[in-house]
């Protein structure tokens, strides 16, 4: 008897402590007992990256608001936490469990075997390979979201050169949170759209770390970047999550150019940023969760990117000043080319 009252104690904590987080989805709704029921576990960096994360939650908030959904936020601390808050969620029976971030995909793909009849979805999922070399397809009840960062980064890379080459300068920079395939996607693409337009620029290009820490590192993010504009890069593109946040603050404190990423981050360094190579995981979020509430969802493999909306760059009343027409029509030849299937934009070196 002692040991199940402390199993159900230590059961109980858990679940106190992942809800604790972000209560305030918990509740919404509760009272009147209706609304699809989401669950959505963060990723690393959490909440305030001004990027992926914060994708996810505006995501997940316009839903509650627009769909009447009841959406929980997890925010786990380490690797254990994130695989005890989806499967706390699986288990407690929500509408649709979504995991945030690559990091979710092999979690994701065992709950999604394991509960055949709950919904799943991962932003950013990594597909599994077999020995043969073969994708291996995820389970019938999993979205598995994918973005093709390249395309937006081939456009952001060209707009970095051509404005690097309007000030006299042929450097430009890259600072990447983990050193994984994902974030080499963001560098391949970049690089090939500078070397589209500036066959003489050179990309000078920093990695945070390799684990999945180097995505909430800003101290390592301003030391990348200043040490790249320090060897005279004139605009500094970050894919770095949290770490990315540092960046900015290198930006702010020496003058350079900066691109955001995943989100518009003009906030970050008002009237330096050239423009934010944007994901809409806002959109992706939103859409998986109206299409559970409207029975219309379905398992499987999305690739969003330039032709679909999945993918873009900031081009505004904020940083229009920053870019001459002449550039922005460039840049928007090029993505038309890309739209086209004229440029195919590698996504490793």
């Amino acid at each position: 008897m002692r040991r199940l009252v402390a199993l159900l104690a230590a059961l109980i904590g858990l679940h106190l402590l992942l809800l604790a987080v972000h209560p305030r989805g918990a509740g919404l709704a509760t009272a009147a007992g209706t609304g699809t029921r989401v669950g959505i576990v963060l990723d690393v960096g959490g909440r305030g990256d001004r990027s992926f994360n914060d994708g996810a939650y505006t995501g997940g908030e316009r839903a509650e608001h627009e769909l009447g959904a009841r959406v929980r936020f997890i925010e786990p601390g380490d690797g254990s936490e994130r695989e005890a808050g989806l499967r706390l969620l699986s288990a407690e029976g929500v509408d649709l469990v979504i995991g945030v971030g690559f990091i979710f995909s092999d979690d994701l793909t065992a709950l999604a075997r394991e509960y055949p009849r709950r919904a799943f979805a991962g932003l950013d999922f990594a597909l599994a390979i077999d020995a043969g070399g073969h994708v291996i397809p995820p389970p019938s009840n999993l979205a598995a979201f994918r973005f093709r960062e390249e395309e937006g980064s081939y456009l952001v890379g060209a707009l970095a050169a051509l404005t690097a080459r309007a000030r006299g300068a042929t450097r430009v920079g890259f600072v990447g949170g983990m050193d994984i395939p994902l974030i080499h996607k963001f560098e391949a693409g970049y690089r090939a759209g500078v070397h589209r337009v500036c066959t003489d620029c050179e990309v000078l290009a920093g990695y945070a770390g390799a684990t999945p820490e180097a995505f909430r590192n800003p101290e390592r993010g301003k030391e990348l970047a200043l040490s790249q504009y320090q060897a005279g890069a004139a605009v500094v593109y970050q894919a770095a999550g949290a770490t990315g946040l540092g960046v900015f603050e290198a930006a702010r404190q020496t003058g350079g150019l900066v691109i955001g990423t995943d989100a518009d981050q003009a906030d970050q360094a008002p009237g330096q940023v050239l423009t934010s190579m944007v994901k809409r995981i806002d959109v992706a979020t939103y859409d998986v969760i109206r299409d559970v509430r409207n029975g219309t969802f379905h398992g499987g493999v999305y690739s969003l990117g330039l032709a679909d909306g999945g993918i873009g760059y900031v081009y505004d009343a904020r940083n229009r000043a920053l870019i001459p027409d002449s550039v922005h029509a460039v840049v928007e030849g090029l993505r038309a080319e890309i739209v086209s299937g004229h440029i195919t934009v590698p996504t490793g070196p």
